[in-house]
């Protein structure tokens, strides 16, 4: 798994688990619906940490919260 890939996917467990839409997500973040789905979107391969951020405060969690999880640590090395 790419850390992009594990990024949308978290982002879409947490959405799940609040029962929340990409577009209310954008809403309680700040940015807007295009942003989100383009981040959710697999052919894009870039996310800014900014974005991540923007998004945790609208989930009102920290990115420890959002990045402690067992994908995070599963990551393979980027650098080989």
């Amino acid at each position: 798994m790419q850390v992009k890939d594990a990024v949308t996917e978290r982002f879409r467990e947490l959405c799940g688990q609040r029962k929340i839409s990409p577009n209310s997500l954008a809403v309680l973040s700040g940015i807007t619906p295009s942003t989100v789905y383009s981040m959710l979107d697999p052919t894009r391969r870039d996310i800014s940490i900014v974005t991540i951020k923007k998004l945790c405060d609208g989930l009102e969690i920290t990115l420890g919260e959002f990045f402690s999880t067992p994908a995070f640590d599963a990551l393979e090395q980027e650098i080989k």
